[in-house]
């Protein structure tokens, strides 16, 4: 674990990840205060990524849970090993044994989900547990989280409370597609994720993509940048101005041309709408 802010910005920077102010503050405190990190901000801001960066910073496990609408708690927590219950049974059974609840309903026969997992994980460093998305569960699966959120503990009727030796490195990602309840948000520590400034935009996208022009890197991010003050249905995060440039250096352009910028919009937007709207604004700035 990283034992000061600046300590921890270098190895976020050592993974390829640049972190600003806020977001390194909100990193850093939730690992010293034992706190879950809720981050929300738009898509394509690189909230998942700071758990991937985080993950690889402190050189340990990544546990991810991707929530969607109808995610259960079997999923998301435990469940039982069925197949190897029927087979205790059957061999009970075949030996003319008697075989109790608590037999069966063993810690042997739990599959560790996502949360189980994490806390039962006894490496050196805790692992990062990312929740992504999770305003696209529910709110049934939101009250399924606070005792592990507030606790780092997870119940199993059948056996009992197991807690976390080292509470796990949390960090939930929201793009507030819906408002999550004040239960969960008390639990957290929160940060807002922006769009990055040019600048900042500009040296990402150099580091993930270093054989790109840095003519085009400026000018890409530089448009990405103004297209966002269109009426878009969808406005392009860093990961799309990723994806766009990436797209134009598999093409061998070195400056943003019309011709292949307008081909290749598809990177940027994401509806008829946009589609056209961006192809105009490309046919202005672009020569």
């Amino acid at each position: 674990m990283t034992s000061s802010l600046p300590e921890l910005r270098s190895s976020l920077d050592r993974a390829d990840y640049l972190v600003d102010d806020g977001l390194s503050m909100a990193l850093f405190l939730s690992m010293k205060l034992g706190q879950p990190l809720l981050l929300e901000g738009e898509p394509g801001v690189g909230k998942t990524a700071a758990a991937k960066a985080l993950a690889a910073a402190l050189s340990t496990e990544l546990i991810r849970l991707q929530c969607y609408e109808g995610i259960s708690a079997s999923e998301a927590l435990y469940e039982w090993n069925y197949p190897r219950q029927m087979l205790a049974i059957r061999l009970a059974e075949a030996n003319d044994a008697a075989m109790a609840n608590d037999d069966l309903f063993s810690p042997e026969y739990l599959l560790d989900r996502p949360l189980l997992r994490a806390v039962r994980a006894a490496g050196p460093v805790p692992p990062v547990l990312l929740i992504d998305e999770i305003d696209r569960s529910d709110d049934e699966f939101e009250a399924l989280l606070l005792e592990f959120l507030g606790e780092a503990s997870v119940t199993v009727p059948e056996v009992g409370t197991f807690t976390a030796a080292a509470p796990p490195i949390v960090i939930l990602t929201s793009n507030r597609s819906r408002e999550l309840h004040d239960a969960l948000k008390r639990r957290c520590y929160y940060h807002w994720i922006d769009y990055p400034s040019v600048d900042r935009a500009s040296e990402i996208v150099r580091r993930r993509i270093p054989g790109a022009s840095t003519n085009l890197v400026d000018a890409a991010t530089a448009f990405v940048s103004t297209a966002r003050s269109h009426d878009l249905d969808k406005a392009p995060g860093l990961a799309e101005a990723i994806d766009w440039v990436s797209a134009l250096h598999a093409l061998g352009v070195s400056e943003l041309e019309r011709s292949t910028a307008t081909a290749t919009i598809g990177a940027l937007a994401k509806t008829p709408d946009d589609t056209v709207t961006l192809r105009r604004a490309v046919e202005e700035v672009a020569s």
